[in-house]
């Protein structure tokens, strides 16, 4: 837990609704599994400052959820009654010494029921780009009035969370594309395949392949290679819903978790793909094109992230033997392929 960072020299904060919300949305962080930088901040806030309740909480379109908590038996709440919403839309550490005598909170279910909240400080946890995703705070059940001191430790461990939110970001994206590196994809798509399984969810894997980059590299060079990977990460960005899934798991091969949906909105969606990669064009490179080959994979009881893995890429080599720039299901789903 090295990474620090001094909230001072950040830019000044924007309460853009829009811009905030995405950029939380870069973080990828929202749904993540536990990470020990963030357990041992919340551990280390509850020992120095005696609290009952701590939390790293980000504030999302409509809820508040926690990515590491201390007290809580929920690891989130609505956001229409979350004190964070509050402390996000000011720079300055958000103090509530008595919530029952406050006129915004008396009446809050969080203040009437469990929690049971009747003193907060919250430190807004501001980005390098001047946006404020959460905060760093913590709740006690009896009025309290905070110390200069008190909120000086809080503000500390604030920057060590922004610090470590940052850190997360370069180790967990592809610095070319801006997707998800290919640890990070396994690891949300592993917690998104648990959970489909205890709902009953379905579900796709799509495994993406641009034919002949090679090609690419040698005949243009290895800087319009890099564009056209950049502009297949834009396409897929702009066609997946936000709580799809999708990394680069390295050169020219990408994938995708189509949540939730059954299988046949994977396929559609691989489809639609397809067909914008082929219809990506070049003008400062005349004769430049590309295309894709995908394969799919349908979530199954039981299936391992390598298991889906390997049924798409089966489906794949089949998309490229019968000719590329073509969709290919996995067998275990009974589906048409979709060719030009």
């Amino acid at each position: 837990m090295n990474a620090v960072c001094d909230l001072n020299h950040f830019a000044k904060a924007k309460f853009d609704e829009p811009g905030r919300q995405r950029a939380l949305d870069r973080l990828k962080v929202v749904d993540s599994q536990a990470e020990p930088p963030f357990e041992r901040i919340v551990d280390l806030v509850k020992t120095t400052l005696n609290a009952p309740i701590c939390a790293v909480t980000l504030v999302d379109n409509d809820r508040q959820w926690f990515k590491a908590f201390r007290g809580l038996n929920v690891d989130q709440t609505p956001r229409d009654v979350a004190f964070c919403d509050h402390a996000i839309r000011a720079e300055a550490p958000f103090i509530v010494e008595d919530a029952t005598k406050d006129a915004r909170f008396a009446n809050n279910p969080l203040v009437l029921f469990e929690p049971h909240i009747r003193a907060y400080l919250g430190i807004p946890l501001k980005m390098p780009d001047g946006y404020i995703v959460g905060t760093l705070c913590v709740i006690y059940q009896e009025p309290k009035a905070f110390s200069e001191h008190e909120i000086a430790i809080l503000q500390n461990f604030a920057n060590l969370v922004v610090g470590e939110l940052e850190l997360r970001t370069i180790a967990f994206t592809d610095g070319l594309t801006n997707l998800l590196s290919r640890k990070a994809w396994r690891d949300r798509v592993e917690a998104e395949i648990d959970r489909a399984g205890r709902y009953t969810n379905a579900g796709s894997i799509l495994l993406l392949d641009l034919d002949h980059f090679k090609s690419i590299n040698d005949t243009y060079g290895h800087d319009v290679g890099d564009l056209v990977l950049r502009k297949t990460a834009e396409i897929v960005n702009a066609v997946l819903r936000k709580h799809d899934i999708v990394g680069r798991l390295g050169g020219e091969e990408f994938a995708v978790c189509v949540a939730n949906a059954p299988a046949s909105v994977g396929f559609a969606v691989a489809e639609r793909l397809r067909v914008q990669i082929a219809a990506l064009a070049f003008p400062d490179h005349p004769g430049l094109s590309c295309s894709a080959s995908i394969g799919v994979a349908a979530f199954e009881p039981g299936a391992t992230v390598d298991a889906l893995l390997k049924q798409a890429d089966e489906a794949l080599y089949e998309a490229k033997r019968m000719g590329r720039n073509q969709v290919r299901m996995g067998e275990s789903a009974a589906l048409p392929s979709w060719t030009d």
